[in-house]
């Protein structure tokens, strides 16, 4: 027990030999000193020897063999460490986190689209005439969901002649042979677009003859024809889960869907009605449309639609429009229609992507139908207004392939969501003599299809690439190569 203040010794006015500071009356906080709490001051006449001048804090240095060993056991702790981290939760985060930022949308691909090449004999396709000897030219393709999901690549193209031909395009060497192709004839008219449904059990087609038939691939058998509309049929959607629901079946009707909505009173005789170009069936049961006529986007709730007779309907109001229409902002005198229509997936999901008759893809936000800044073109691209002309997004979600010109191009649009990201120069693919209208992807592939009657498949080969760019005279009778465009340019 300490003693009381009371019973203290008397406190000094000097330093005594200690440690401790005097504590002065100049401040009330420090009027009290104890000399019992203060430590001893080390005698002046003693010095320590220079054996014991040792810090405490430096560590001792080790020789070469401790220093080795020491260096072993803490490579051998760090492993220990790193596979228990491996089997933890944490370490599988870890490891999806840098996977994710080894593939993320700010990684350019664009050396992987330059490295594209086609085989002159191995993929090199022809659609045959089913009743005469010359060949046919396609007008559409599409690739199986198999095909994008990495399995069989089964390419359906459409002909000018109504007929589907179904081809395996496997890559095979040069010297294999070609594998047996199916074709179908569920028309006798123009085929403009041919659509797989999810199960690939079903082939949808749309033709000049005005309807829409859906077919088997594995039998060749028509099983169904939906009729009702006014004019050619341009293109099919299905629901993206649903092998039922197709957007072309008239149990719903929305008509005049891309009229002005201000539209009043009686139309001339020279009227020239507004066609449904392209259809994008939502999972929510939600329909995204484009017209002919403008840039503009319309959704559609589909659950609010009836089945009666569209005369005694009242006009229809779109759930979604777009604010604006991209295709006037770039000097266009007028408005101009979209061509074709696709939405993004992976790094682009929540983007649509559309091919205008002003020779762009411009760029619109899913869930607003807003259109963005960025938008890709080409000098190569010559969008004359056909809608024989597609465009399409690679499985992954990274890369977009369009028709219109003398080539297929290919864009890098993984960064389009990101804030002031802007469009990287096209890729040209260049070997078939007429113009490329249809294009398709498949799991590592893509296939263009051009008005001189030839299919052709384009995959990334780096080895075979190279090859081609040191021997191009000896390399160009057997192979066709992708082309760096420095004529595209970004508004």
């Amino acid at each position: 027990m300490l003693p009381s203040p009371r019973s203290s010794p008397p406190r000094s006015p000097t330093l005594q030999e200690s440690t401790n500071l005097l504590r002065t009356a100049h401040s009330k906080r420090n009027q009290y000193h104890y000399p019992w709490l203060q430590l001893p001051t080390p005698p002046k006449h003693t010095k320590r020897s220079f054996e014991d001048d040792k810090s405490p804090s430096k560590r001792a240095r080790l020789t070469d063999e401790e220093f080795n060993g020491t260096e072993e056991a803490l490579v051998e702790r760090a492993r220990a460490r790193f596979h228990r981290r491996r089997s933890s939760a944490l370490g599988v985060a870890r490891r999806e986190l840098l996977l994710q930022n080894l593939t993320s949308s700010s990684v350019s691909t664009r050396s992987i689209l330059q490295s594209f090449v086609s085989s002159h004999k191995s993929d090199l396709f022809r659609c045959d005439s089913v009743e005469h000897g010359f060949l046919s030219p396609p007008y559409a393709c599409s690739y199986s969901y198999s095909a994008k999901a990495g399995k069989a690549p089964y390419l359906a193209v459409s002909t000018e002649e109504g007929a589907v031909h179904i081809f395996n395009t496997l890559k095979r060497s040069e010297w294999d042979a070609e594998p047996v192709s199916a074709t179908l004839q569920p028309h006798e008219n123009g085929v403009y677009d041919v659509k797989w449904s999810p199960s690939d059990s079903r082939l949808a087609t749309c033709s000049a003859d005005r309807s829409t038939r859906i077919s088997c691939p594995h039998t060749s058998q028509l099983l169904h024809t939906l009729t009702g509309h006014t004019s050619s049929v341009k293109r099919a959607a299905w629901h993206p889960s649903n092998h039922s629901l197709l957007s072309n079946s008239l149990v719903f009707n929305i008509f005049d869907a891309h009229e002005s909505l201000t539209f009043r009173g009686r139309r001339s005789k020279q009227y020239t009605p507004k066609t449904i170009t392209n259809l994008i069936f939502n999972e929510d049961m939600s329909l995204v449309s484009s017209g002919s006529f403008d840039g503009v986007l319309r959704c559609w709730d589909l659950r609010f639609l009836s089945d009666r007779s569209p005369v005694k309907l009242k006009r229809i109001t779109p759930s979604l429009c777009s604010p604006t229409d991209p295709t006037t902002l770039h000097g266009s005198r007028r408005p101009r229609g979209i061509l074709s229509l696709t939405a993004g997936t992976g790094p682009s999901s929540g983007l649509l992507f559309a091919l205008a008759a002003d020779s762009r893809i411009h760029t619109y936000a899913a869930s607003s139908l807003t259109s963005l800044p960025i938008n890709f073109t080409d000098s190569n691209i010559q969008a004359n207004g056909s809608f024989y002309i597609s465009s399409a997004i690679s499985p992954c979600g990274r890369w977009l392939a369009s028709g219109g010109g003398k080539s297929a191009l290919l864009f890098d649009i993984s960064a389009a969501a990101e804030p002031f990201s802007r469009a990287s120069p096209g890729v040209v693919l260049k070997a078939q003599l007429g113009e490329v209208y249809a294009v398709d992807w498949a799991d590592g592939m893509v296939a263009s299809c051009a008005d001189d009657r030839t299919v052709r498949i384009w995959r990334p080969d780096v080895d075979t690439y190279k090859s081609c760019l040191e021997n191009p005279d000896e390399y160009q009778w057997k192979w066709s190569w992708g082309v760096s465009s420095l004529s595209s340019t970004s508004i």
